[in-house]
Order: structure tokens, then C-alpha cells, then sequence
């Protein structure tokens, strides 16, 4: 199945100058085997997410049609001002292969944990007629680094929160939903709010992107990834004008009389409406809901995240009380909770953390929001992700291929042909075809038009998910 997307124009989903890279190989080539991988950047490692998605979109079936080689054809021609366009090439994959891509792609399974500078996929043509074709698709499978770089992003933020909670919880439990995708509006386009919020989801199971859950529903079969709550927001609030807050606030409880709930409470003055609305006024009727199950979470949206939690927490705590936990850290009553939406990212999360835990307040008493910071502030670099050619054949000689520029030793590349091998508790690419194919962690995942290796959602996120929530399963 290909998904709700339609197959279109999959011959233009290239950078304009490789439409005249047929041209620009030895006129003996008729292999090129090209690589994906991270040459490091911010984080240690990498989550490997999305290959299926751009697969099963772009890539499965007979993609290749006498229209679409026509379509392609006058716009290159125009658009380059050239006749060069490679209409025999194309027509050549439409009469062989009955327009199914000849070409085998190897990936690590998804959801891998890899450290960065290793191999996550392989490509190759099948049809030594078409050897250009390897790295005409470059431009659409790079595209693989914006779910990787996501999913990796939200993995190093769930490393924090497990690391927080080991210290100041009794359990993991609340680990899957601490930390909820805010992205949505924030993103370029729907297809990438999907992409980011389907990354996202391969740690947590929080979320408020519709987008994503469609597209794992239709590229990873999980009817449902992710959960969301009734919540309110500004223009929820304030319609209700500055002396109807108390009555904005009472409306949520009797709307949503059981369950979790959210409530933006820093329309006018948090610590007020925290103290003398939620704490006082409206302080039975919270915990009367409370005491059918319900869950009240207070969301401040401005401020500095680390003061203001911290604040926020000492009122309700005076308000409503506390307990301990067995390791001594401070509860609010179940029924009441914190959400901190604003300012969220790697780099600010860990601070908040750390002053809670100075002040004795346990983690589980506060999940988190994240937007721009989890699905927009990424590009290319943040994980240095690279497509290189590293094999070829030119007139039936092997070639191991590389480049090595004097001027940035970041920029050099593997050579030959790839595999990627556990060694101990870490992974090694082996080069220039020395691997063991017993060993090789690559998997034919895509071969002449076919998905030949399908992943669901449920195998991604066991592939991703941390070593302290497995061993804590297992204990």
C-alpha cells in the first residue's frame, strides 16, 4: 500500500542538476552504490526513522509512466535549456521493469540506535543500463534526515526524563506521555508536521498532532499512536474577560466533569489564579473530581519555565498539600498536575529539571510541551546527514570510491562497499566490502519496485526505546 498520498511526479523529485548527471558518469559505468549517514553533529547517536515513509510514498510499484517521462521531459527542457534530458533512460525502466524502480535499498531496521558516523542505508541500481539512477534519488531519500533528526531529538529529551525520574520517582510509568508534541502550527506544512509528529511518537505517546497519527496509521500500521486530553487555550480563556476567569476555570470542570483536563492558567496573573482560583475558590470542586478519577493539569505559558514551575508548585503544595515518595521527594495530590509548554527544548529541559530536584519536588509532579524547538529547530547539520557514493563499476572494474577534501576532514567519506556490524555494545561500519554478510545489520528493505521489508509501530519503537525503561521491565 502506498497511503493516502498519491504517487505523482516521482521523476522530478530531484535536484535540478542531476537531471544532467547521465551524462557526467564514465560512459562504462554500470554500477554506483551510494550511502547514508551521520557524520556527527549535536547528539552522540541517532534514531533511524522515516526510510519507510518516503518509500512507500514515492517508491513502491510501477511509478514510472509514458506521461510522466513526457511531463518531465518539457519541463527539464525548459527549464534547463538543453536537450538533455534522459527520455531513453527513463523509457528503458518503463519497457524492462514495467516502471518499477531497478534499484535495492539496505537500512538498518527502524528505530536503530546507531552512533553517529555509521551506515544507515544503502543504494544501488540492479540494472546496469541505469546507473545513474542510484543517486538521481538522493535528493528525495536525504529527506531521511528530518524523522531521523526528530526522533533523535525526542529520544535525548526522554534520556533526561528517565534519568530525572529514576532519581526523584518511585517508577517510570508517567515517562511515555512527559513529554507532548506542540508542533503542529509551527511547521512548514502539514506533510512535515506529519513527519515530525510520526518521528516523535516513536518515544512517547503524547501528542496533539492529528498529522502524525494519520501517518503512521497509513505507513506503519498503528491504528493509534498517541493520546491526547481536552485542554483549553488564550482565546478559551479570555473571552471570558478578566473577572469571568474564575468562571472560564469553573466551565472546564463541569464540561469535563471526568478525566484528564488541561487549563491555560496564566491568562492575567498565574500565581493568583493557582492560589485563590484553583487553590481556593474552586479548591472542592477540584478535589471532589479528583476523587472520581480526575486529573486537573495547570498550564503557565510565559515566564521563565524554571522560576515559574517551581512557584507554581510551592503554591499548589501549600494549597492543596503534599506527600513524599520512597526516595523523599515531594508529590502534589494525584488529582493535580503541572504542564510547562513554553521555551521547551534539549537545552532548557535539564535546567528545569535539576531545580526541582534541588527544592526536593519530584519530576512526576510536571510533563512538558515542546513545538518549534522539537519539530522546527533541526536542519541537515544538526546531525551532519550525508548520501556519498562509496562503490561503483566502470567497465566491469571495482572501483572503491571516496572523497577526501584537503580542507574539511569531516567531509570524508567511506569507502567501497558497506556493511554494519554489533560489536560489543557498540556498531562498526566495515568498508570496501570486507564485512561479514552474517553479521551485517543491513536489510534489504526496498528491491525493484517492492517493499520487501516492512516495519510496523510497534517494532520501531521497540528498536528505540532506552535501556532504563528495558531493564526496568525486566526487574
Amino acid at each position: 500500500m502506498a497511503g493516502e498520498y498519491p504517487v505523482e511526479k516521482v521523476i522530478l523529485a530531484t535536484d535540478s542538476y542531476k537531471t544532467t548527471h547521465h551524462l557526467q558518469y564514465p560512459s562504462e559505468t554500470t554500477t554506483v552504490y551510494s550511502y547514508f549517514e551521520s557524520r556527527g553533529g549535536r547528539f552522540p547517536y541517532t534514531v533511524f526513522f522515516g526510510l519507510q515513509y518516503i518509500i512507500k510514498r514515492w517508491l513502491v510499484g510501477p511509478v514510472i509512466t509514458e506521461s510522466k517521462i513526457q511531463e518531465a521531459k518539457e519541463i527539464c527542457q525548459s527549464h534547463i535549456r538543453q536537450d538533455i534530458f534522459n527520455e531513453e533512460g527513463w523509457r528503458h525502466i518503463l519497457m524492462k521493469h514495467k516502471g518499477h524502480l531497478p534499484l535495492r535499498i539496505k537500512a538498518v531496521p527502524e528505530g536503530s540506535v546507531v552512533p553517529t558516523r555509521n551506515v544507515l542505508f544503502t543504494v544501488e541500481n540492479t540494472d546496469p543500463v541505469v546507473p545513474w539512477l542510484t543517486n538521481w534519488f538522493e535528493t528525495l531519500l536525504v529527506q531521511t534526515w528530518y524523522p531521523t533528526t526528530v526522533a533523535t531529538n525526542s529520544r535525548c529529551q526522554k534520556e533526561l526524563l528517565a534519568k530525572y525520574l529514576c532519581d526523584t520517582a518511585d517508577d517510570l510509568n508517567t515517562l511515555p506521555m512527559q513529554l507532548h508534541d506542540f508542533g503542529f502550527r509551527g511547521c512548514s506544512s502539514v506533510e512535515s508536521a506529519a513527519i515530525g509528529g510520526a518521528a516523535h511518537m516513536v518515544n512517547f505517546t503524547s501528542t496533539d498532532s492529528i498529522a502524525g497519527l494519520l501517518l503512521i496509521r497509513n505507513y506503519y500500521g498503528c491504528n493509534m499512536a498517541g493520546f491526547s486530553i481536552p485542554a483549553t487555550e488564550a482565546s478559551t480563556m479570555t473571552t471570558w474577560g478578566v473577572s469571568g476567569e474564575v468562571e472560564a476555570c469553573r466551565n472546564m470542570l463541569n464540561h469535563f466533569s471526568s478525566g484528564t483536563l488541561a487549563v491555560v492558567s496564566d491568562s492575567y496573573d498565574v500565581f493568583n489564579c493557582c492560589e485563590n482560583i484553583w487553590g481556593t475558590e474552586l479548591k472542592a470542586a477540584v478535589e471532589a473530581r479528583g476523587e472520581q478519577g480526575g486529573v486537573l493539569i495547570i498550564r503557565p505559558d510565559s515566564g521563565d519555565p524554571a522560576t515559574v514551575v517551581l512557584k507554581i508548585l510551592n503554591i499548589l503544595g501549600k494549597q492543596f498539600g503534599t506527600t513524599k515518595n520512597k526516595k523523599g521527594y515531594k508529590l502534589l495530590p494525584p488529582y493535580i498536575r503541572l504542564i510547562q509548554g513554553d521555551g521547551i527544548s534539549y537545552k532548557t529541559l535539564e535546567p528545569i529539571l535539576q531545580k526541582l530536584k534541588e527544592n526536593q519536588w519530584s519530576t512526576d509532579n510536571v510533563i512538558f510541551g515542546s513545538g518549534g524547538a522539537l519539530l522546527q529547530k533541526l536542519d541537515r547539520d544538526t546531525l551532519k546527514c550525508a548520501y556519498k557514493c562509496s562503490f561503483a563499476v566502470v567497465d566491469g572494474k571495482k572501483i572503491n570510491v571516496f572523497k577526501k577534501p584537503i580542507t574539511d576532514p569531516g567531509k570524508h567519506s567511506k569507502k567501497g562497499r558497506l556493511s554494519l556490524e554489533k560489536q560489543g555494545n557498540s556498531y562498526l561500519t566495515i568498508e570496501e566490502g570486507l564485512g561479514d554478510p552474517e553479521k551485517d545489520l543491513l536489510v534489504t528493505v526496498f528491491e525493484n519496485g517492492k517493499l520487501i521489508r516492512e516495519y510496523t509501530f510497534d517494532e520501531v519503537r521497540r528498536n528505540a526505546e532506552l535501556d532504563t525503561v528495558k531493564n526496568n521491565r525486566k526487574t
